[in-house]
C-alpha cells in the first residue's frame, strides 16, 4: 500500500515526538515546551510549507534500490554506517579467524575488514552491482550473487557469519535466519546489524527515485527485539550480545536538511539517544 509523505506533516511530526519526550521527562523544561508550541505555530502559519506539495511513496524492490545506490554508495556520508561500524568491528576483532560469510555484502566492506584480519571471505548480495564493488575490494574473496533465503553454500561451512544492515529488507526474518544456522560451523560465530525499528519512524526508510522519477521506498520490516530472538531461538542460535548504538549528538544532521532549517532544535530532541541501529553476537552452539 503507498504511503503518503508531505514536509509540513514531517516538521510536526518532529515536533511531536520531542513534546512527547518532553512530556516524558526526558528531556525539556516549561521554556523549551514554550519554544515548540510557538515553533508549531510558525510553521503552521508559513504559507509556502501550507502550500506545499505533498508526495504519494511508492514502493521499489532492493535490486532497483541499490542499483541506484552502487556507484555512490561508499561516497556518499551514511550516519548509520558511521554508528554501525565501529561497534561491528569491535566484535570481530576479538574472534578467532577462520572461512567468513559477508552476507548481503553490499559493496563489501564488511568483507574487506574480514580479509585484513585474515579470514578467507565469502561474499553473497542479490544486487550485480554491488558485488561488482565487493570484488574490486577483496580481489582474493569469492562472490555469489544470491539470496539471504537461499545462500549457495556448503551446510556448516563457515567459522563466521556477517550480515548487516540488511534483515529490515526481508519480510520475515525466520528463512534467513535459519540459512545462517545452517552455514554456521557448530561453535561459530553470527554477527547480524540492522536498522533499529525506532530509527525507521524517525525518516529511516531508505527512498529512491523511481523511472517515472516519482519517490519509492525500499522494504522495510518493523522488527522488535523479540521478534530477532523468536527467530534465534527457533534457528537454534544462542545470544552472547546485543548492542543498541545510539545516534551520535551530531549538530545540524538529525532530521535531514527540511529539518535542520525549520525546527533543528525538536529534531535533535527527537533523535537524542535514540537507538540507531540493533547488533547482535549470536553462537551457533557445539552439538
Amino acid at each position: 500500500m503507498p504511503s503518503y509523505t508531505h514536509p509540513l506533516a514531517w516538521l510536526l511530526a518532529l515536533e511531536g515526538v520531542a513534546l512527547l519526550r518532553a512530556q516524558a521527562g526526558d528531556l525539556g523544561d516549561e521554556e523549551f515546551v514554550t519554544r515548540r508550541i510557538a515553533e508549531i505555530r510558525r510553521l503552521t502559519a508559513d504559507q509556502d510549507l501550507a502550500l506545499s506539495t505533498g508526495t504519494v511513496v511508492g514502493h521499489a524492490t532492493t535490486a532497483e534500490g541499490y542499483a541506484q545506490w552502487a556507484d555512490r554508495y561508499d561516497f556518499e556520508e551514511n550516519p548509520l554506517i558511521t554508528a554501525e561500524e565501529p561497534q561491528v568491528r569491535r566484535i570481530l576483532a576479538t574472534l578467532p579467524t577462520g572461512r567468513a560469510l559477508d552476507a548481503a555484502c553490499g559493496t563489501g566492506r564488511h568483507a574487506a575488514y574480514l580479509a585484513e584480519l585474515g579470514h578467507e571471505v565469502v561474499g553473497v548480495d542479490s544486487s550485480a552491482d554491488m558485488l561488482a564493488l565487493a570484488r574490486t575490494k577483496t580481489p582474493d574473496g569469492t562472490f555469489h550473487q544470491a539470496d539471504l533465503h537461499d545462500l549457495p553454500v556448503e551446510s556448516a561451512s563457515f567459522d563466521l557469519v556477517v550480515c548487516a544492515l540488511a534483515l529490515t529488507h526481508q519480510p520475515t526474518l525466520g528463512p534467513a535466519l535459519r540459512e545462517f544456522a545452517r552455514v554456521t560451523r557448530p561453535g561459530g560465530h553470527i554477527v547480524l546489524s540492522d536498522i533499529h525499528v525506532l530509527s525507521l519512524y524517525l525518516g529511516g526508510v531508505a527512498m529512491v527515485t523511481g523511472p517515472d522519477g516519482d519517490l519509492q521506498a525500499m522494504p522495510a520490516s518493523r522488527f522488535l527485539a523479540s521478534d530477532y530472538i523468536t527467530a534465534f531461538h527457533e534457528a537454534g542460535l544462542e545470544i552472547i550480545a546485543c548492542h543498541e548504538p545510539r545516534w551520535a549528538e551530531t549538530p545540524g544532521e538529525h532530521g535531514g536538511p527540511l529539518a535542520q532549517q525549520w525546527c533543528p532544535e525538536a529534531a535533535a530532541a527527537a533523535y537524542h539517544d535514540t537507538p540507531a541501529l540493533i547488533i547482535w553476537h549470536l553462537h551457533h552452539p557445539l552439538r
